[in-house]
């Protein structure tokens, strides 16, 4: 533009409902990420290096969740919430964006974990620690490319989801920042000015969290795709 105008990020800035919007995104966001690393990479562990009657049949099972958008579940989706007592809350949405981000994370940690030296797990078993023990000491801490990896593809899914909680959320304050957006949109038009300041201010967290652990993605995303 020739003449650059603040006041629309100012307005927004100083009004009501961003920072209650960004708020609300943010803690979904890191509950989300939170219970999907630990989640995923506990079932991961038990997929890469124990063995058990089924494992390879319960690991093809999981990965279906891959051929299953989430939009294809709404319907059913919000019926069990309902059921459930779930709708208008956050503990839902987190409910629910874990449960379709595990699939995903799995694969990631399983390649990741079958590349580590087994070495590392036959001398933890050699003195006598148990898989948890193994899991919480000796695999988590070689693992820090996979988790930020992992982290930041679960965190901009959530952060950026707008269908599930269209659905299952009706109250203002309890509205994420993609539903914070409709305030501008009207049945007869929309202040396009206001919604793209906005989207800029919303997206400066996404960005924050993707620079922050960016040295570990390329990382944990090659890891296991060469034997070397």
């Amino acid at each position: 533009p020739q003449v650059w105008d603040p006041s629309n990020f100012l307005g927004i800035l100083f009004g009501p409902t961003l920072f209650h919007s960004l708020w609300n995104s943010l803690f979904i966001s890191l509950a989300t990420v939170a219970l999907s690393i630990l989640l995923a990479s506990m079932a991961a562990f038990a997929f890469a290096h124990i063995r058990f009657f089924g494992s390879k049949f319960l690991m093809n099972f999981l990965l279906l969740g891959l051929l299953f958008p989430s939009a294809t579940a709404i319907l059913p989706l919000f019926i069990k919430m309902r059921d459930l007592g779930l709708l208008d809350s956050h503990l839902g949405i987190i409910v629910v964006q874990v449960a379709f981000s595990l699939s995903f994370s799995i694969l990631l940690f399983h390649n990741f974990f079958k590349q580590l030296p087994k070495e590392l797990v036959d001398a933890a078993r050699l003195d006598n620690c148990g898989y948890l023990r193994i899991y919480w000491y000796v695999t988590l801490p070689l693992s820090l490319p996979i988790i930020a990896t992992v982290g930041v593809f679960n965190f901009v899914g959530s952060w950026n989801s707008f269908l599930l909680p269209l659905i299952a959320l009706n109250t203002d304050a309890n509205y994420t920042w993609p539903l914070g957006i409709m305030q501008f949109q009207g049945e007869h038009g929309s202040d396009w000015p206001k919604i793209l300041a906005y989207l800029t201010l919303t997206i400066i967290p996404a960005i924050a969290f993707f620079l922050v652990a960016q040295r570990y993605i390329i990382s944990g995303l090659t890891g296991g795709a060469v034997k070397g």
